[in-house]
C-alpha cells in the first residue's frame, strides 16, 4: 500500500532500523519492518470515547490499514469527549462517520467501516487481522470477542491474533494484552469484575428502600405494556416512560432522588466517561499494537490506571486461571452441584460465580435435547424442577451463554 509523505514516519522508523533492549532476540532491523507496520491489517472495535482516541493514534503511528466495527449511531453527548463528530453527524453511524473522518485527514491511512454488531461477522472476518483492539464499554461484547479469538487459536495454533483491551471508568481504566492460548484472556479475569449487580425481588416488588429500587421496578413493569419489548437507554422516550413509574412510586414510598439523570444511569448502567481517560488509555494500547507490530518486548500483562487524586499507575501479570471457561480444553469439567436447588437457582449461581458470571445460560443435553433454551417455551418448565430430576449423577450438561461464542460452550459433568 502506498503511504503518502514518507518522511512524517521518520520518527516511528528509526526503532524499526536498529536493535534496542525493547526488541525481541529474533528480531531483525530492516525495511521489513516498515513493509509489516503499513501492511499489518489492524480492527478497531468500537468508535466510541476510546475507539475515536484509538483511531487517531493508529492513524500516526504508521498504521494505515485500519478496519473499526461499531454498531451504535452517533448521539448529542457524544460531541464532547468523541471528537471524531460533530453537529451534523448526529444519529450517523459511528464507525462509518470515523473511517470518513480519518480517511480525509491522514493521507495515505485507509479505514474500513463496519456498521453492526461484532456477533454478525462470522469467523472468517476476524481471521483477516493480525491485531484487535477493543474499545468495548460491553463485558458481554468483550467475553464474546476475547472466546471467539481463543477459539481461533485453538481450531489453528498457527493464527493466533493478539487482543489488546481497553477500558475506562470515570478516572479509572485499564489495557491489557491477551495472546490467545499463551497469556491470560479476559475471562481468565472476570474474577477481578464484581457480579452484576441485582436486587432481591422482594425488596424492588414491595418494599423499596433506594431510587434504583424504584427505577429497577420500572424496567420490570415496560415490558408488560409494550408488548414484551424492553426499556432502551437509547430511546428518550422510554426513558421517560421508566421516570414517570419510578418518579410515582418513589413519591409514594417517600424516596428522593429520582430524576431523568439517575434513570438514564440506571437503564444504561452508565458510568460518567472522561476524555482523558480515554486518551491515556488509548496511547498504552496502540504503544502495545506498535510493539508487537515491531517485534518488541510487549507488556507483561495487564496496566491499570488511576487518575482520582494523582495519576498513577501499575503494570502486572496477570495468570491465567486453571477454571476458565474459555482457555480450559478440557472436553468436561466435573461441577458439584446440590441435587435440591431447583434449574432456576442453579442458573442463579452461574451468574454470580466470579469465574463465569454467565448473563442467560441455555441448558442442552449432549444428544441434542434442550433442557432450557428461552426461546423455547416447553423449556421453561424445566425452570422449576430440581437438578436431581433432570440430571441423574454423572450426567453431562451443556451450557451455553451470549458472553461465549457458541463454539466454548461448556460440558460439565454433574456431581452431587
Amino acid at each position: 500500500m502506498e503511504v503518502v509523505d514518507q518522511a512524517r514516519w521518520d520518527p516511528i522508523y528509526k526503532p524499526l532500523e536498529q536493535t534496542s533492549g525493547a526488541a525481541r532476540p529474533d528480531f531483525t532491523p530492516g525495511e521489513s519492518n516498515k513493509e509489516f507496520l503499513h501492511e499489518c491489517k489492524i480492527l478497531v472495535i468500537g468508535a466510541g470515547g476510546l475507539g475515536c482516541e484509538i483511531l487517531k493514534d493508529l492513524a500516526l503511528s504508521g498504521f494505515v490499514n485500519i478496519d473499526v466495527i461499531d454498531m451504535d449511531t452517533i448521539d448529542v453527548s457524544n460531541l464532547n469527549r468523541q471528537f471524531l463528530f460533530t453537529d451534523k453527524d448526529v444519529k450517523q453511524s459511528k464507525a462509518n462517520v470515523a473511517a470518513a473522518f480519518m480517511n480525509s485527514r491522514v493521507d495515505g491511512v485507509h479505514v474500513t467501516s463496519h456498521f453492526c454488531k461484532i456477533q454478525e461477522k462470522p469467523v472468517s472476518f476476524y481471521k483477516e487481522f493480525q491485531i484487535v483492539i477493543a474499545g468495548l464499554d460491553s463485558i458481554e461484547a468483550r467475553r464474546w470477542l476475547n472466546g471467539t479469538l481463543v477459539s481461533i487459536a485453538i481450531e489453528d495454533p498457527n493464527c493466533i491474533i493478539p487482543l489488546i483491551d481497553g477500558g475506562s471508568e470515570g478516572f479509572a481504566g485499564q489495557a491489557r494484552v491477551i495472546t490467545p492460548t499463551i497469556s491470560s484472556c479476559f475471562d481468565c479475569q472476570m474474577s477481578s469484575l464484581a457480579p452484576p449487580t441485582s436486587y432481591p425481588m422482594c425488596t424492588i416488588a414491595s418494599n423499596p428502600r433506594l431510587p434504583e429500587h424504584c427505577v429497577e421496578f420500572a424496567v420490570l413493569e415496560f415490558p408488560k405494556t409494550h408488548g414484551g419489548r424492553k426499556a432502551s437507554g437509547d430511546n428518550p422516550e422510554d426513558v421517560q416512560w421508566v421516570l414517570d413509574v419510578a418518579s410515582k412510586r418513589a413519591a409514594d414510598h417517600g424516596i428522593e432522588g429520582v430524576n431523568y439523570k439517575f434513570t438514564l444511569g440506571v437503564v444504561k448502567n452508565i458510568i460518567p466517561a472522561v476524555a482523558s481517560t480515554n486518551a491515556i488509555i488509548a496511547a498504552a494500547c496502540c504503544n502495545e499494537a506498535l510493539k508487537i507490530a515491531s517485534n518488541a518486548f510487549v507488556m507483561e500483562n495487564y496496566m491499570a490506571y488511576s487518575g482520582r487524586a494523582e495519576p498513577y499507575t501499575n503494570t502486572f501479570l496477570y495468570e491465567r486461571n486453571p477454571r476458565c471457561p474459555v482457555c480450559d480444553t478440557t472436553p468436561a469439567r466435573p461441577i458439584r452441584v446440590p441435587p435440591a436447588i431447583t434449574l432456576a437457582e442453579w442458573m442463579e449461581r452461574l451468574r454470580l460465580d466470579p469465574d463465569y458470571q454467565f448473563k442467560k445460560p441455555s441448558f442442552t443435553l449432549p444428544s441434542g435435547r434442550p433442557i432450557y433454551l428461552k426461546i423455547m417455551e416447553h423449556t421453561h418448565a424445566n425452570l422449576t424442577k430440581t437438578i436431581e430430576e433432570l440430571f441423574p449423577r454423572g450426567s453431562s450438561v451443556i451450557v451455553s451463554d451470549p458472553c461465549l461464542p457458541d463454539s466454548r460452550a461448556i460440558t460439565f459433568i454433574i456431581e452431587y
